[in-house]
């Protein structure tokens, strides 16, 4: 499906969150582009999954992820971090706990409401999911990665301190997409200050890595113009999980969710969760 409309094996019950922003446009066409960056939330069986999108991205780089979740049966929230599906400079008055705080909100709804609750992340999405994990791990019954960033390479990064105060923004990371036609719909811009605000928590997540003790799949994408490989060793090494499984995603880039290996997500991501069910009732 089109990264920017809604999936139409939408289950009935699936719908934008309440609060979100207004749909209002000039046709269901035009309705069905802006539903894809809102919140999303389905209220299925007792099994919930909380999904969480990257740095700068929205809901569109996840949404065929959450409508699989959901056609399974699952109960599924989808948020959209504060400072996102909006302006870059929006999200430059946003920092990692906006958008932790976010993600832990949804995780403590999704505990009162399910029997189960997984966390599953892209890129920034796998940063939040990684802390969530290292602060509620005995609320989340498994952990799913896709790309997920905890440090970087980029030398450039360590002047963000002071480049932040003189340059609001630079050139976007979105779109590393292999498969042609799909587009995350992600700022063109990246927004320094809240660069540096996500730069300065990775050591804090990597730190805190051995907390990390339920079952874990990671899926990493054989080429990453975005997040680079020593990203996925570091929390494979780190992690304190005995059940860690790893895939490599052969022919997707960074957003993989969009990408030519969705579908093998999707089908690792229901085995998983029901492997593990399995296992805990």
């Amino acid at each position: 499906m089109s990264s920017s409309t809604p999936s139409s094996s939408t289950p009935p019950s699936a719908t934008p969150q309440s609060g979100a922003p207004s749909t209002a446009g000039s046709g269901a066409e035009a309705a069905s582009v802006v539903d894809a960056h809102l919140p999303f939330r389905h209220d299925g069986g007792p099994v919930g999954v909380l999904l969480c999108h990257g740095f700068t991205s929205s809901p569109v780089s996840m949404r065929p992820w959450a409508d699989d979740l959901a056609a399974a049966g699952h109960t599924v929230r989808l948020p959209l971090l504060p400072g996102h599906g909006t302006t870059w400079q929006d999200m430059n008055r946003t920092t990692f706990e906006d958008w932790f705080g976010c993600v832990r909100s949804e995780l403590a709804e999704l505990i009162t409401r399910c029997e189960t609750v997984f966390v599953a992340g892209l890129s920034m999405g796998g940063t939040l999911s990684l802390r969530l994990a290292e602060t509620h791990p005995d609320a989340i019954a498994g952990l799913i990665l896709v790309n997920p960033s905890v440090l970087t390479l980029r030398k450039d990064l360590a002047f963000l301190p002071v480049l932040k105060h003189l340059v609001p923004a630079l050139n976007g990371i979105a779109e590393d997409i292999a498969k042609p036609g799909q587009q995350e719909k992600a700022y063109t811009k990246t927004p320094l200050k809240a660069l540096d605000s996500l730069r300065r928590t990775w050591p804090v997540v990597r730190k805190d890595l051995d907390k990390v003790t339920m079952p874990v799949l990671l899926m990493r994408s054989a080429v990453d113009h975005v997040v680079e490989p020593e990203n996925a060793r570091a929390v494979l090494d780190g992690v304190s999980s005995s059940d860690v499984t790893e895939i490599v995603l052969e022919r997707s880039y960074h957003v993989a969710t969009l990408d030519y290996d969705a579908d093998e997500i999707f089908r690792a991501s229901r085995s998983f969760i029901d492997r593990v069910t399995a296992v805990t009732v």
